[in-house]
């Protein structure tokens, strides 16, 4: 296996996927995430929960997902938002913004009729992968002349 080749991750700190996917794929550099549900580590559905507990879920295993993988919401460089009302929109930015930070990654957000198990957000993602601390820290130790 060559660095290049898909490496799937599935982190502890999420309930395991119900299907034929990882919740993350390591590939060039990239990470994809999968689209996370509110789903908590349990595997508990979060169906009945209000818009604003669920939107804070899927962030969290994104999040989760993303630092399984080797990066950070600060590496993101996509996102995708999947929401059953438009209306829960101007809710999920402000919860969005809180979650991001300075980071400002191109983004979509697709209303959709209804999404698994009558759950309310979906969200993907795609980010850098971060480099180790002690890769940054030869590089940063290293001389190359100029």
């Amino acid at each position: 296996m060559t660095s290049s080749d898909p490496r799937p991750v599935t982190p502890g700190s999420l309930a395991r996927p119900g299907g034929h996917y990882s919740h993350a794929v390591v590939a060039n550099g990239m990470v994809f995430v999968s689209g996370q549900l509110p789903i908590d580590a349990r595997g508990n559905k979060l169906v009945d929960a209000a818009f604003e507990v669920q939107a804070r879920q899927v962030l969290a295993n994104v999040a989760g997902a993303l630092e399984a993988a080797g990066s950070s919401v600060a590496s993101l460089v996509q996102v995708r938002v999947y929401v059953t009302d438009i209306a829960h929109w101007p809710t999920f930015d402000a919860i969005y913004a809180a979650w991001a930070g300075a980071s400002r990654p191109a983004r979509a957000v697709v209303p959709v009729p209804m999404l698994h198990h009558g759950l309310l957000i979906e969200v993907e993602a795609v980010a850098l992968t971060e480099p180790r601390a002690a890769e940054v820290s030869s590089r940063e130790g290293s001389t190359t002349p100029a």
